[in-house]
């Protein structure tokens, strides 16, 4: 009897240790809609065609470096399904793929999806439905609204941002200067105009001339002479690369020579600067928070051999002058990074929380001293860039890095 007992009692001690072993264990894996032990489906929507079909190049590098990270084994064993849909840059469009993404495709999160107006146009879907809209792939400043959009973040500096960098410096550099500034219609430039209008404060007035665009015009040829007209001796350009690539052209045909600033998102050496020619583009500025992928100082960098060994093999396709390669190898960088950070607890919740957890994180493809960082009441994760100037084929970064942060 005691025998028998004692057998039991061990069986149970087995027992009671194989659940103490695995318990922790299985407890730890926590999934929302879109993950499993062997998936990881993330949602995207992109302009594969379209008024915007140039930026298309991001998504089609997010597409190649998850392939990379699939080959080499996934995050923590859990292959990435990358579900990508076109909109057309069309809002109504972006609302329709974004409900199928969700309701059908169940994925587990929107990433990197393009365009102000069309995120906008899903905003509070997604916070209703509390699935993350992560990265949103434009620099409104409204993607940092942790406390109302708690579901919702950007990634690159804010065009607010940027345009308060461009008023410092042309308050530095030509405090005279007569500005004309021609500026998409939509959410895109209207953060833009306003960033400027902030920056230049009491000497707002040194803007002569606001003249906006829709991107159902299929040329913005007018503007341009009107905006000579205005006599403005410095044109800032905040269009997407169709409209800006037109801009370059134009003032050069009309014998206008003012300085000009093209915005980041249009800083494409080979979306934007060679289509319109390169002759005609030299001296224009710009600012960066990215490495390019055209520039041979950047042979030497680690995280640009990185990126170029991944172009070799994953997307020999891509055009490394093309900024939006270099842009979308860094998102999807960041994504996986986030994911990473998650473990086995892949829920909407924990992924928004370790997104508003990233700490000098580091792409291989931003600027030197420019690094990630968020916080549960900061959803801007980059806050930095450097000025740039056209010279020959590449673009040359002066000066300082420069915080956008208020008091830098």
């Amino acid at each position: 009897m005691t025998a028998v007992r004692f057998q039991v009692a061990a069986i149970w001690a087995a027992l009671s240790l194989c659940t103490a072993m695995t318990g922790p264990v299985v407890a730890q894996k926590k999934y929302d809609s879109g993950a499993s032990d062997t998936e990881i489906k993330i949602g995207n929507i992109m302009p594969y065609s379209g008024p915007a079909s140039a930026y298309a190049a991001i998504g089609k590098t997010e597409q190649a470096y998850f392939n990379k990270i699939n080959a080499e084994g996934g995050i923590n064993g859990r292959k990435l399904r990358f579900i990508s849909y076109d909109d057309a840059y069309s809002p109504p469009k972006t609302v329709e793929q974004a409900r199928k993404l969700v309701e059908s495709d169940n994925v587990l999160l929107i990433f990197g999806s393009l365009g102000t107006s069309t995120n906008g146009a899903i905003r509070k879907y997604m916070n209703e439905k509390k699935v993350p809209q992560l990265f949103v792939a434009s620099g409104a400043s409204k993607w940092n609204d942790p406390k109302q959009y708690p579901w919702t973040m950007g990634w690159q500096p804010s065009y607010a941002s940027e345009a308060r960098i461009y008023a410092k410096y042309l308050m530095k550099e030509k405090p005279d200067a007569k500005i004309g500034v021609l500026y998409q219609n939509d959410d895109f430039g209207k953060d833009y105009l306003k960033g400027l209008k902030e920056g230049f404060g009491a000497k707002a007035s040194m803007i002569v001339l606001a003249d906006s665009y829709d991107t159902s015009e299929p040329a913005i040829d007018e503007h341009v002479v009107k905006l000579k007209a205005s006599g403005a001796d410095v044109f800032i350009s905040i269009t997407t690369p169709k409209f800006a690539a037109q801009a370059i052209k134009k003032a050069a045909e009309i014998n206008w020579h003012p300085v000009h600033i093209i915005s980041n998102v249009s800083a494409s050496v080979g979306g934007v600067l060679e289509p319109a020619g390169l002759e005609i583009s030299q001296g224009i500025l710009s600012a960066s928070y990215t490495k390019d992928g055209s520039d041979p100082q950047w042979n030497a960098d680690d995280g640009m051999k990185k990126f170029y060994n991944f172009l070799a093999q994953y997307d020999p396709q891509a055009n490394k002058l093309d900024a939006g390669v270099v842009f979308g190898y860094a998102a999807a960088q960041t994504m996986v990074k986030v994911l990473q950070m998650c473990g086995d607890e892949l829920t909407h919740e924990n992924v928004m929380k370790q997104a508003a957890s990233l700490k000098d994180f580091e792409p291989d493809t931003l600027l030197p001293g420019i690094k990630i960082n968020t916080a549960p009441d900061n959803f801007a994760p980059i806050e930095q860039l450097q000025m740039m100037r056209f010279k020959g084929k590449k673009w040359e970064l002066f000066g300082d890095i420069i915080s956008s942060e208020p008091g830098h």
